[in-house]
């Protein structure tokens, strides 16, 4: 039997299978608990003053969450912001996925402001779109509570740069992405500075560690949530949030057929194919990966004739990641492809995914998955008490009960991975509820036949705030 969610646990997708616009749900009707009055102590600073010569930093705060993104048009706003000038954007992102999803907005916002800077803590999307890294996101992945002592040293030496570089190149307004412990302590920093924050992909503290939607609260001015849930739970707290969709619903899509994808890689033309995911972090992927070679030993005394990919992000040969395992990955004539993971994905009978972002891929390609993850024994025993949520995957969370298999720390082992992938490869049955399951968690990230683009709602919310800014700034000239 499943585990009954507390109450204030995310809402079960069978609620969520036609989502409200946004205009339903921002509507004054709609009931809502009223956020906890300010106390003098979180009161706005005044304004800060410019720097002798320099751009006039009027805190944006002051107009964010004014306006409803959902009533800005696009195009509107691409016209009417056409008289801001010297826009310096900081972006950080210090996960793959956040690094996707900021490169999409940046993308956006260069529609807008073509002649803006962009700089912060970028990875190999951001960098593509003329982001300046003052630090690399890379050196930020790690995940585990015990793991990111190891690093901490050079993790606050990463911060200490880029913090330095927007002291010296002070922005116009900062966006932060995913990463909290990371971000929280850098948007402290900037709210002193008076630079208004955006934080795109609300933290899980829905999940563990609640106590942080305070800091939330007092930081961040307007929070972009992916996961139709997420903006009343912040609400309900304080948080100025607005559920904006997910940008993976209309993201993820394969580029080549079933038929020329398994040709590019030598496959055979017809047969099992399964995908393996061991993340998309060298740490975690190499925790994961020899349990998953044992896996695949037992699976091919099942199906001998199946075959088996290795998807990793790029970079990973170059890093020589998997550098110690090649012999044995050889051995199991398992074809390893770098950069294309939502092919092989979506081509797949099933997938082995490491629960995280590309759980959410599968879900949004429909393709039947086994999820697990490991962390240290350190990590779980410090973690598990922190966490407040029945489920880790979050196509799950989102269902609001256990709709893939989730083999966690001690239970992800090779013997239950494969029991797990051979009775769902059995049951035809079983496969397609699964697939009509993903289906619907999909079809709850969305708004329903809105065809609204996530970053483009949020990249025209910056925009509004930047112009109400820029007329402030003419009428006190």
């Amino acid at each position: 039997m499943n585990p009954k969610p507390p109450k204030d646990l995310p809402v079960p997708i069978k609620s969520l299978q036609n989502p409200p616009s946004i205009n339903a749900i921002r509507s004054p009707n709609r009931p809502h608990r009223q956020a906890p009055a300010r106390s003098p102590s979180r009161e706005k600073p005044a304004f800060p003053k410019p720097e002798k010569g320099g751009f006039c930093c009027v805190p944006l705060y002051i107009f964010i969450g004014r306006s409803d993104p959902s009533q800005i048009s696009p195009s509107a706003s691409k016209q009417s912001i056409a008289n801001v000038v010297n826009v310096r954007f900081l972006v950080s992102a210090g996960e793959a996925s956040g690094d996707m999803y900021a490169a999409g907005l940046v993308a956006r916002l260069r529609e807008r402001f073509p002649g803006a800077t962009f700089y912060g803590c970028a990875g190999p999307k951001l960098q593509a779109q003329g982001v300046e890294p003052v630090i690399d996101a890379g050196s930020l992945s790690v995940v585990g509570l015990a793991e990111v002592v190891v690093h901490l040293p050079r993790i606050y030496g990463q911060y200490r740069k880029l913090l330095r570089y927007a002291r010296a190149h002070q922005p116009t307004v900062a966006i932060l992405t995913d990463n909290p412990d990371f971000h929280l302590r850098l948007a402290r920093h900037l709210k002193r500075l008076g630079i208004p924050v955006f934080y795109l992909v609300a933290p899980q503290v829905w999940a563990w560690r609640q106590g942080r939607v305070k800091t939330i609260r007092k930081l961040v001015d307007k929070l972009f949530c992916l996961f139709p849930f997420e903006e009343p739970w912040f609400r309900e707290r304080g948080v100025n949030a607005t559920y904006i969709g997910h940008p993976l619903a209309s993201m993820v899509h394969t580029s080549l057929s079933a038929t020329a994808f398994r040709a590019a890689h030598g496959l055979p033309e017809q047969g099992l194919l399964l995908a393996l995911l061991p993340g998309s972090r060298p740490g975690e992927a190499l925790r994961h990966l020899p349990i998953l070679l044992d896996t695949v030993e037992r699976l091919r005394q099942r199906w001998p004739d199946a075959a088996f990919l290795l998807a990793t992000p790029k970079g990973f040969a170059e890093k020589g990641v998997f550098a110690n395992f090649q012999e044995r990955i050889d051995a199991l004539s398992i074809k390893v492809i770098e950069n294309e993971a939502w092919d092989a994905i979506g081509h797949a009978s099933l997938a082995l995914a490491a629960s995280g972002t590309v759980t959410m891929e599968a879900a949004v390609l429909g393709t039947p998955m086994v999820t697990f993850y490991r962390v240290t024994a350190l990590s779980w025993w410090a973690g598990r008490r922190l966490v407040k949520v029945p489920y880790l995957s979050m196509v799950n969370l989102i269902a609001g009960r256990l709709i893939v298999p989730e083999l966690i720390q001690n239970d992800m082992t090779a013997e239950r991975l494969a029991a797990a992938t051979t009775e769902l490869l059995a049951s035809e049955s079983r496969l397609a509820q699964m697939r009509a399951d993903l289906a619907a968690v999909r079809a709850s990230l969305t708004f329903a036949g809105s065809g609204n683009d996530p970053l483009e709602i949020a990249a025209s919310a910056i925009a509004a705030s930047l112009e109400q800014f820029q007329n402030v700034r003419e009428t006190m000239n």
